[in-house]
C-alpha cells in the first residue's frame, strides 16, 4: 500500500468535512488534494464532479431537513449557471493551462474569504434577495467556470450571497450546496465521456467524502460559526493555489 492510498482519502475526508460545513460539496479541495499527489487533469475533473455530486446529495437532504435552502434564490442562480455548466463541462484544457487557471481560482477564492468585507445579513429579515437578471447572471458566471473546472461553483456563489446579503449565513450554506449539486450533475452531463477517466480508488475516495459529510453538516447546522470555518478555508485554498502555481 502506497502513501497515496492512505493520504489521499484522508485529505479528502477532511476536506469534504470543512467545506460542507459551510455549504459546500468540496471540490476545490478534491482538486487540491489530488493535484499533491500528482493525479493527472483528465482524472482530476471528472473524479471531483462526481464527489461533489455524491457529497452534495447528501447535504442538500440535511440542509433541506434544517429548512436552511432559498427556493426562490437557488431557482433563479441555477436559470442562469445550469445551460453554461453544461457548456463548460464539455470544453476540455490541455494539463499546462488547467492546474494555472485552477490555482489562479483557488488563489482567488482564498483572498475572497479572507479579505473583511460588509457584514453578512444575520437573520432572514435583514437579507434581500437580487433581481432575476442579477441572480441568472452570477448564476451563469459561476456555472461556466465550475464547468470547465471541475469544481461546483460555491466556492464563488457562498460569498456573493453572503456579502452581498442575499440570505442568511446558514440559509446561504443551504443553497449553495443546492447550486453546487445541479451545477456538478450538469457539468457531468457535459462531459458524460470523462467518466471513462475515473479512478479505480473512487469507491474509497467517495467513502471518505461520504464520511466526512457527516460530520461536517452536523457541524455546520448545529455547532460551528460559519465565519470562523470561512477564514480556515481561506488559509486552505492559498496553500493550495501556491502548490499548483509553483508545479
Amino acid at each position: 500500500m502506497s502513501l497515496v492510498d492512505v493520504a489521499l482519502p484522508v485529505l479528502l475526508f477532511l476536506g469534504a468535512t470543512l467545506y460542507t460545513s459551510v455549504g459546500h460539496a468540496g471540490a476545490s479541495a478534491y482538486l487540491a488534494a489530488m493535484a499533491l499527489f500528482g493525479l493527472a487533469p483528465e482524472v482530476m475533473r471528472p473524479t471531483a464532479l462526481v464527489l461533489n455530486v455524491i457529497v452534495a446529495s447528501l447535504s442538500v437532504t440535511r440542509f433541506a431537513r434544517a429548512g436552511l435552502i432559498d427556493g426562490k434564490l437557488l431557482l433563479a442562480l441555477v436559470a442562469g449557471s445550469a445551460p453554461l455548466a453544461f457548456l463548460g463541462g464539455g470544453l476540455s484544457l490541455p494539463g499546462h493551462w488547467y492546474r494555472p487557471l485552477v490555482g489562479l481560482i483557488l488563489l482567488a477564492a482564498g483572498i475572497r474569504l479572507l479579505w473583511p468585507g460588509r457584514p453578512p445579513a444575520a437573520t432572514a429579515e435583514e437579507a434581500k434577495r437580487p433581481a432575476l437578471p442579477v441572480a441568472a447572471g452570477a448564476g451563469a458566471a459561476v456555472g461556466f467556470l465550475s464547468g470547465l473546472t471541475g469544481t461546483g461553483g460555491g466556492i464563488f456563489l457562498s460569498p456573493i450571497m453572503i456579502f452581498g446579503r442575499w440570505v442568511d449565513v446558514r440559509r446561504a450554506s443551504g443553497t449553495a450546496v443546492s447550486f453546487i449539486l445541479i451545477n456538478s450533475a450538469a457539468a457531468l452531463l457535459g462531459n458524460w465521456k470523462s467518466v471513462g477517466a475515473l479512478p479505480s480508488a473512487l469507491p474509497i475516495y467517495a467513502g471518505a467524502v461520504i464520511a466526512g459529510a457527516l460530520v461536517g453538516t452536523r457541524l455546520g447546522i448545529k455547532t460551528f460559526a460559519a465565519p470562523m470555518i470561512l477564514k480556515a478555508l481561506g488559509v486552505v485554498l492559498l496553500i493550495a493555489a501556491g502548490k499548483l502555481l509553483l508545479s
